[in-house]
């Protein structure tokens, strides 16, 4: 598991650990974390690392009172991985239990710098640490279950609508469209816009006229040749009333 931890100081610790595996299923409980099988260590008392340091964690706690930010990450290399098999028990989620493992090391770091603790008082800081992973269990809890409440009060979705119907409409519609416009391509220019401007925009003759810059009979006179290529088109009564 890669421990990255990042606050407004500069962070003491960098990845120290490889990427876990997981326990097996029988050491899940009440084995240790992070791919080990060997029973951990027990209560109140430090890891074999610690033992083999030759440096106690009343020491180390010191340290990290002073500012010292390497003492942070022996801390880290001595009981990360009894806080990432608490978190596990806790969530039942190795990916959330690296979450709390990094959360909890943060937290720690903050505490000491912005207000130390007092000297430690046990023989090991690992009951200090499982508290603050235990703290950081709570408060993930209450944010999911806020964001859990939060989507149940979200209005349900309106149902979705069926588009099958006018897509193929609009395909259809296309098709036609693209077989008139071929047609239309035979005619003048002149007579295509006139056409277009009558039939497909609305305009009566006069507005037609004035907006060509043409005579009312020009107009006219356009619309009876093209009526004659395509009858269906001109096929309004009034229209063709109009033209008569």
């Amino acid at each position: 598991m890669k421990i990255i931890l990042t606050d407004e100081t500069e962070s003491p610790m960098a990845a120290r650990a490889p990427e876990p595996t997981g326990p097996s299923p029988g050491s899940i409980y009440p084995g240790p974390s992070r791919g080990s099988t060997s029973p951990g260590p027990s209560p109140g008392s430090a890891s074999p690392e610690a033992a083999s340091s030759g440096s106690s964690d009343s020491g180390v706690w010191e340290r990290l009172r002073s500012g010292d930010q390497s003492a942070l990450g022996e801390l880290f290399d001595r009981y990360a991985d009894d806080v990432y098999a608490f978190a596990f028990r806790r969530t039942a989620s190795w990916t959330t239990a690296e979450d709390v493992v990094q959360a909890t090391f943060l937290s720690t770091w903050r505490r000491f710098q912005r207000n130390p603790p007092g000297p430690l008082t046990a023989p090991s800081a690992r009951g200090w640490l499982l508290v603050v992973a235990c703290n950081e269990c709570r408060t993930l809890f209450r944010t999911v279950r806020r964001f859990r409440n939060l989507v149940e009060r979200l209005p349900d979705p309106p149902p979705e609508t069926d588009h099958a119907a006018e897509v193929a409409r609009r395909l259809d519609d296309e098709r036609r469209m693209s077989a008139i416009r071929q047609a239309l391509a035979k005619l003048p220019r002149h007579e295509r816009e006139t056409l277009e401007l009558v039939v497909w925009s609305g305009l009566t003759l006069a507005e037609t006229a004035d907006a060509l810059g043409v005579p009312v009979g020009t107009v006219k006179a356009r619309l009876h040749r093209t009526r004659r290529r395509f009858p269906d088109l001109l096929s309004r009564t009034a229209l063709s009333e109009e033209l008569s």
